[in-house]
């Protein structure tokens, strides 16, 4: 489809993954390595990992965001590292945009597109 009959857009894949220093003692029961993928708007763990609710709360409102095309000098095109809400934990969420996914508006709302005029 092409023109105003094409209802597609596209979103990035993010990777969220936890990160800290060598040898850092974390508080939020999650290990160096753990991640979750965002597809759209399906969140992923993969088996046997968790992650803490606080922690997924500090990074949340930011996901969105991070799923659509950005301005280069935009500081969410390159700011990528959230810290953990705990202040004695040194753990950081580490977004990473994977590739970019396509999706329907009309798969994806009630709502339909406006007329063209």
């Amino acid at each position: 489809m092409s023109g105003a009959a094409d209802d597609h857009f596209e979103l990035y894949d993010l990777r969220v993954e936890v990160v800290a220093p060598p040898g850092a003692r974390l508080y939020c029961g999650a290990a160096v390595g753990d991640f979750f993928e965002l597809h759209g708007e399906m969140l992923h763990l993969p088996p046997g990992q968790g992650l803490s609710i606080y922690s997924l709360a500090s990074v949340l409102p930011l996901l969105a965001a991070k799923q659509r095309p950005t301005h280069p000098n935009d500081w969410m095109t390159s700011d990528a590292e959230i810290a953990c809400p705990d202040p004695n934990c040194p753990s950081r969420l580490r977004i990473t945009r994977l590739g970019l996914r396509r999706f329907s508006h009309a798969a994806t709302t009630a709502v339909p597109l406006p007329k063209a005029e």
